[in-house]
């Protein structure tokens, strides 16, 4: 979970959440966006700073900055919302993007399909990986994987704004490695046959964007 206290992150997912507020396509994006910055800001804690002297109109002063710029990837299309927030603190980041959706079969299951990526080099970098739904887990997954052809980040942080106990678990027993920090804003308990999160919200790239045809 993102944060022991309640904050203006649990506001905002609330918003999210209910049906009356998600009929407002535009605050539904938005509200994503600034649970992007939220995220951001705590990741940022994470990261590796060093010093620095900025000249101002009446001296020099000692400050802070990254030390290095994280990537920022995302999976299409429900997390751009979720991307942009995480873009607008880290506005120097680089970006990456996978095109990952549900195949469905004639028997109800599903397999995930991958048909694009979009990435700079990523050996030795910081990798944030974000999609506002971690539900299973294996769109995370298999998005991580074709990645690291990009090279291994040096550490990643997988960003979710509402998970269920499952996808987390699936996370926890099928990441590669152990380089990774996991983010969280919410936990539900429950998760579908057709794998959709309960009470959750429903599909975010439906209620960000519009239905799919």
């Amino acid at each position: 979970m993102l944060g022991n206290k309640s904050s203006l992150l649990n506001q905002y997912i609330a918003e999210l959440r209910d049906a009356e507020i998600q009929a407002d396509s535009l605050r539904f994006r938005r509200n994503m966006e600034r649970i992007g910055e939220i995220f951001a800001y705590e990741i940022s804690k994470e990261l590796e700073w060093k010093q620095t002297e900025v000249v101002t109109s009446l001296g020099v002063a000692h400050c802070e900055v990254l030390a290095h710029q994280p990537v920022i990837a995302t999976i299409l299309r429900a997390g751009l919302p979720f991307h942009q927030g995480l873009l607008n603190a880290f506005d120097k980041a680089g970006n990456a993007f996978i095109s990952a959706y549900r195949k469905h079969r004639k028997d109800g299951r599903f397999d995930i399909q991958v048909e694009y990526v979009s990435s700079p080099v990523l050996e030795d970098k910081v990798l944030i990986l974000s999609d506002p739904m971690l539900a299973t887990g294996a769109s995370m997954i298999l998005s991580y994987k074709e990645l690291l052809q990009k090279g291994r980040p040096s550490h990643t942080h997988i960003a979710s704004i509402l998970a269920s106990n499952q996808g987390v678990e699936y996370l926890r027993k099928n990441m590669p490695n152990d380089d990774y920090t996991l983010w969280v804003g919410a936990v539900d308990a429950e998760l579908t046959a057709k794998a959709y999160i309960v009470p959750g919200l429903g599909d975010a790239g439906d209620l960000a964007f519009g239905s799919k045809l």
